[in-house]
């Protein structure tokens, strides 16, 4: 008995623990963008100062959750929760200290490697925590509390930019932080995991591929799209990532093996979340400082307005699970992108800087159904495609491709918007966000159509798992690099 009541205060603890990290790294994935405008006229940003504010968090985040899993199984899950966190939150005083835009995107980047580091450890460590039995309800409500950070983000951060300061958003997260890791010193169990190798070179190449990429699309338009400067930026990141595949086919601990995207299931599954989170975070980076840059709204308002679309799935997510339970996840994900892509294109078609907010509405509800009929299966369709010693790597990359889609999605339409120069007044602000809320739009609904592409639940099962032959290796004399 005595045993009993320890294993379920551990489960407890564990639970607690690694639910409030989860909250807090995945919050700042959104929670900035209602403080955007106000961080703008505090540090004089530019658009392209905005841009890296959001992306230098959501791309050291994407680049780095491959890795931060396989640090825990190396050094322990317990140990390096506690260095995540620590890292966390020293970026997070370091944002709210900062004096210029400069100074923010830096801890912005600091953060994203904190988040990158403890986000997969709240999986690896609650899953390690909570008996087999109960694992699928502690995962379940692991996944909800990811949405309820997404849905909140904007909101939370209109709420605190308006009641305190912008500064407040970041130091929110320190006393959580201060918090959390004797917490964890104390009451997590040290664990260790299987894979003892870390991808080093494939780090180094997918990062500087990813940035290079990002820098250009950035800067293009401050540079010009058809300059030497732009062209160089671009094509060098192109090279560099497929040098990263190269060397992922070759080594012997890839942090992505290539031979995953064999099977169709898994290739079709992670295009459909890149082009998701693509349209997604693109459209909320500028529909919310819409919202104030135009329409006049304090920031609470202006979170309190997107709430019907990224709130949505914390209602409608639990009903897609059980249909797709029962029909599979095609049908479900296809149907829930292309619903996103009618609400975009909806409210493109309608948008101007008078626009009643009773007349968008409507399709931000349409937006947050179809975003949660995809969120609900995701999970289980990419699982699905991979043997389960390989769950950890398949909801890595998985991860880390939705983070990548939102990193260019903001870019992207960023600078769609930029070249109607926005910020002039309201009308000009309209006229950028119009055609790159319809760029948004098709890219989410070739991701529809990208998700029809998933097998169906006939045609999974034991022949999706004979796909994983040994993974192709080139012929090199080069012995690979690992940790």
């Amino acid at each position: 008995m005595q045993i009993q009541m320890t294993e379920r205060a551990g489960t407890i603890w564990a639970f607690a623990i690694t639910s409030i990290a989860l909250f807090m790294t995945t919050l700042d994935n959104l929670v900035v963008t209602t403080a955007l405008p106000v961080i703008k006229h505090d540090l004089h940003a530019s658009l392209q100062g905005l841009e890296w504010t959001v992306n230098a968090y959501t791309l050291t985040f994407a680049v780095l959750l491959l890795t931060g899993a396989a640090l825990g199984d190396r050094f322990g899950r317990r140990r390096l929760f506690v260095v995540g966190l620590a890292i966390f939150t020293l970026g997070s005083a370091a944002a709210a200290l900062a004096s210029s835009a400069g100074e923010l995107i830096a801890a912005r980047a600091i953060q994203g490697i904190g988040g990158a580091i403890v986000l997969p450890l709240t999986l690896t460590i609650l899953s390690a925590a909570v008996p087999a039995k109960r694992r699928g309800l502690a995962l379940g409500a692991w996944g909800g509390i990811g949405g309820l950070a997404v849905a909140l983000g904007p909101l939370v951060g209109g709420a605190i930019v308006q009641g305190i300061s912008w500064q407040w958003i970041f130091w929110l997260n320190v006393p959580f932080g201060l918090l959390l890791i004797p917490l964890a010193l104390t009451r997590l169990n040290e664990t260790h995991g299987a894979n003892a190798r870390i991808d080093q070179r494939g780090l180094l190449l997918s990062g500087a591929g990813l940035f290079a990429i990002v820098l250009g699309l950035v800067r293009g338009n401050d540079v010009g799209w058809t300059t030497t400067q732009t062209a160089l930026t671009l094509s060098t990141g192109v090279v560099v990532l497929a040098l990263f595949v190269l060397w992922e086919l070759r080594a012997e601990a890839p942090m992505l093996p290539m031979r995953f995207f064999r099977n169709v299931t898994f290739s079709a599954a992670n295009a459909a979340s890149l082009l998701m989170f693509f349209g997604m975070f693109g459209s909320i980076f500028l529909l919310a400082q819409y919202f104030q840059t135009v329409q006049g709204s304090s920031p609470l308002q202006s979170g309190l307005r997107i709430l019907p679309w990224t709130a949505m799935p914390i209602f409608v997510a639990p009903i897609a699970g059980v249909l797709s339970d029962r029909i599979g996840g095609r049908p479900i994900m296809a149907a829930g992108l292309a619903l996103q892509a009618a609400g975009l294109a909806w409210i493109a078609a309608i948008l101007t800087a008078t626009l009643p907010y009773s007349s968008i509405v409507a399709p931000f509800v349409l937006s947050g159904v179809g975003m949660a009929m995809y969120f609900a299966p995701v999970a289980n369709v990419v699982l699905s495609a991979v043997k389960p010693e390989e769950e950890g790597q398949a909801s890595g990359a998985n991860n880390a491709i939705r983070e990548l889609g939102g990193v260019f999605g903001v870019a992207v339409l960023a600078s769609i918007f930029a070249r109607y120069r926005g910020y002039d007044s309201g009308p000009s602000f309209v006229d950028g966000v119009t055609p790159a809320l319809y760029v948004g739009a098709a890219i989410v609904a070739v991701g529809a159509v990208a998700a029809l592409f998933i097998p169906g639940r006939r045609q999974q099962g034991v022949a999706e798992l004979e796909q994983f032959a040994p993974e192709p290796r080139l012929t090199v004399s080069e012995t690979p690099v690992a940790a």
